[in-house]
């Protein structure tokens, strides 16, 4: 793995023939070829009903459409809680954020690897130390917040895993904001998508009857509604409390593709890109060379098994792997040539061994999370978040 790590560090200071390492791979569902998976369903701006990203793209070469099945975004947060849970088994340590505290006697933790917006998540914003000390005014804090592109320093020491998968300050409304941009990045599509449909509905084992309750204080409710109902009184249809029946009405029924692809990159000229003050060229070197090892070890931990399960009705079987250097190009195209590091195993001695190295080039590493609290406002939020304030809203079967 020594040779695999000299090479890196000499990629990801641009100063070699490698212009990027690409992963791809191809997948099929567990059903098998064929039968349908479920894409995540959004809502645009302003319409009522749900539907999947579909849009065009050149697959071999020939325009087909595609349908998304994992964003960047969530294969990022997929890479970030690999990496966590690795923490948690104590195959590795990051650096990272952690906010802790007690809520209803209930132990509510949210770290950098979890939260939207990584380190510069309004989380830890609203956050103190344990003298009280709001976090942007403490050392780490200031450090984080006042960050320049010309120095990563305070990322590298206290978050590293940001400069990986990028951070943007935007919760700080500041006019001169944080933004690094992700190096590494990945998505998963599906190819010529046939969208189906299903009915959605809910049968009530004892069909309860009433269209309309009334909503008292709490979740309780009362089952007189309609013309009985005092007046200036709540109420709530039967289906929102998770009574009574829904008929069945057509909705998303997932897609049949062609192929699933998962296709991710690690741009090493925006590693090469990064600068770290007034820190040797042999120290920017390491730190280049220990985030490439980061992004690595994030996508073996999450995506090197030979299955995946990315949400209900989305399970995949691996049906092949490609992981390699793209070189200069010659003839009209870039080169490939493979890169031996197909396991998890594989990418945390590759970790290891970059870690070492840059420790040896005067990196100083935390040993545990920089914890802080929630401020009282944040506080009282969390703790109202425990308590129900309402029937809710049931979901359709």
């Amino acid at each position: 793995m020594k040779d695999v790590y000299e090479r890196l560090l000499a990629a990801a200071s641009m100063q070699s023939g490698d212009g990027a390492i690409r992963i791809a791979s191809h997948y099929e569902p567990l059903g098998g070829p064929g039968e349908k998976v479920f894409p995540p369903a959004v809502t645009e701006k302003g319409g009522k009903e749900p539907r999947y990203l579909v849009e065009p793209r050149y697959v071999d070469d020939e325009p087909v459409d595609v349908v998304c099945l994992d964003q960047v975004q969530s294969q990022a947060n997929r890479c970030e809680v690999a990496l966590l849970k690795a923490i948690g088994r104590g195959e590795l340590f990051l650096p990272h954020l952690e906010l802790s505290t007690v809520a209803h006697g209930m132990p509510v933790r949210v770290t950098s690897l979890e939260a939207s917006h990584r380190s510069r998540d309004a989380y830890f914003r609203d956050s103190e130390d344990s003298d009280g000390t709001a976090f942007d005014e403490t050392e780490a804090g200031a450090e984080l917040r006042d960050a320049r592109d010309r120095d990563a320093g305070p990322y590298l020491r206290l978050a590293p895993s940001d400069l990986a998968y990028g951070v943007w300050d935007s919760h700080r409304k500041r006019r001169i904001q944080v933004r690094i941009a992700r190096a590494y990045q990945s998505t998963m599509i599906g190819v010529a998508p046939l969208i189906g449909v299903r009915a959605a509905g809910r049968v009530d084992p004892l069909n309860l009857a009433g269209k309309d309750v009334v909503e008292l204080s709490g979740s309780s409710w009362s089952p007189t509604a309609g013309k009985n109902a005092a007046k200036g009184t709540k109420t709530a249809k039967m289906s929102e409390l998770g009574h009574g029946m829904i008929p069945p009405s057509e909705g998303l029924g997932g897609v049949s593709v062609k192929a699933v692809q998962r296709n991710a990159t690690l741009s090493l000229a925006k590693l090469a890109g990064m600068r770290f003050g007034e820190a040797s060229e042999e120290f920017a070197a390491t730190a280049r060379a220990l985030v490439a090892a980061i992004a690595l070890l994030g996508d073996r931990l999450a995506f090197a098994a030979p299955a995946l399960s990315l949400r209900s009705g989305c399970d995949l079987v691996m049906v092949s792997e490609r992981i390699e250097w793209v070189r200069r190009g010659h003839d009209g195209s870039p080169q490939g040539e493979a890169l031996e590091l197909s396991t998890a195993r594989e990418a945390l001695e590759l970790f290891r061994v970059a870690e070492q190295r840059a420790r040896e080039a005067g990196l100083e590493w935390a040993r545990e999370a920089l914890v802080v609290r929630p401020n009282a406002s944040l506080q009282q939020a969390i703790e109202k978040s425990f308590v129900v304030g309402g029937a809710g809203t049931s979901e359709s079967e």
